[in-house]
């Protein structure tokens, strides 16, 4: 029976890792802390060790699986060990220009390294995709249509607080995800933006009961045009994946935008983290309180000044007596992912979230039981 490494227990881990366990698969657990990684998969296994690369790497047999849970920095370390060792690679997050350069060598030796299968990214490009399959085969489909696509995916409270935000970990990261700069299309020109809170929006979602929010783009959102197979002869106007967050939230966080344009060097980063430290302190979970999740993806397209295809998957949903909603959605679908590299599914090479049909159909199908409400809406 083949291995599955699994490693790291945090907070976006345990349903995923849970149910593999559950689903029977001879699954190694590793973590840097034993004990931790033990609250997380409770009676379903003893095999919990203390991870490490090297150690990880002494364990790795031919044609078992590694998935990285841990910081993105040490994905490719570990997707260099599987090389090594004959074994495949599966994580949740971005494809780093260094994983993708190990692409020839993944086919060269007929192994997989499968990235993008969490969340965000991750559902959102398997309901990317499913639109423009969909939109493809339709009708409506044309030469002369405009295009204007979003998507847009956030965690939030379920119930909101002044703050419009809560944390269940470090707000580092967030905080420093507001000094990035961000690249997508609007209104068929290039939109640079280097803070998000000048390009904040509003976004009317089409909820069984009608909510609006703010969202604002994040990354660069060109590179997925081609990832989602839209034709380059197409004519997008709009093209845009951004954070969607709950409405107030930059009236709410209009100090924070206005401190964070100061920071500089060793000195900015240290007033950074302990801006989160406080933030965690003042606007954390409580045990048991739920978290929400929010997730539109959406394609239209017009022609002659009138819609004439206009879809959009819309998922909303919250923690509940099956833990947080950002857990079972980041790791469900790694656990999906996995199965699907037993099962073959995914040719040799680096990839990110399926767009097979048939792997999609099944994803989606499983994806849809996770959340509270998933529907596809046609709005035309």
């Amino acid at each position: 029976m083949t291995t599955i490494h699994w490693c790291g227990t945090g907070l976006s881990s345990g349903p995923g890792l849970r149910r593999l366990l559950e689903n029977g698969h001879k699954v190694v657990v590793w973590n840097r802390t034993v004990s931790k990684a033990q609250e997380v998969v409770g009676t379903l296994t003893t095999d919990i060790r203390p991870y490490s690369l090297d150690a990880l790497t002494a364990a790795l047999e031919p044609g078992d699986i590694a998935i990285s849970m841990l910081p993105a920095d040490q994905h490719v370390g570990i997707a260099k060990a599987c090389l090594a060792k004959g074994a495949n690679f599966v994580s949740s997050s971005y494809i780093a220009p260094e994983m993708r350069a190990l692409d020839p060598e993944f086919k060269a030796k007929g192994l997989v390294s499968v990235n993008e299968v969490g969340l965000d990214p991750g559902i959102d490009h398997l309901m990317a995709h499913d639109l423009v399959a969909r939109y493809r085969a339709s009708p409506a489909y044309h030469a002369d249509n405009v295009l204007s696509f979003t998507s847009y995916c956030g965690g939030v409270p379920k119930i909101p607080n002044a703050f419009k935000y809560k944390f269940s970990w470090a707000p580092v990261g967030v905080l420093k995800a507001l000094r990035s700069p961000s690249r997508s299309l609007r209104d068929f020109k290039e939109l640079k933006v280097d803070r998000p809170w000048n390009a904040i929006t509003g976004y009317d979602a089409p909820l069984p009961m009608p909510e609006s929010f703010e969202v604002y783009p994040n990354r660069d959102s060109y590179p997925f045009m081609e990832d989602y197979r839209f034709d380059t002869a197409w004519k997008v106007k709009d093209f845009v994946r951004g954070t969607i967050r709950l409405n107030g939230w930059a009236k709410a966080w209009d100090p924070v935008f206005k401190e964070i344009e100061t920071l500089q060097g060793p000195a900015g980063d240290a007033r950074l983290a302990e801006m989160a430290e406080g933030f965690l302190k003042e606007n954390s979970y409580a045990p048991g309180e739920p978290d929400r999740v929010i997730l539109f993806v959406s394609l239209k397209a017009e022609r002659d000044g009138k819609t004439v295809f206009h879809e959009t998957w819309a998922m909303d949903a919250w923690g509940d007596e099956r833990g947080t909603a950002m857990g079972r959605l980041v790791s469900m679908p790694v656990s999906f992912a996995v199965e699907t590299v037993l099962a073959k599914g995914f040719a040799p090479g680096v990839h990110a979230a399926p767009a097979d049909r048939k792997i999609l159909d099944s994803w989606l199908g499983q994806v849809k039981g996770l959340a509270q409400y998933m529907e596809l809406v046609k709005q035309a």
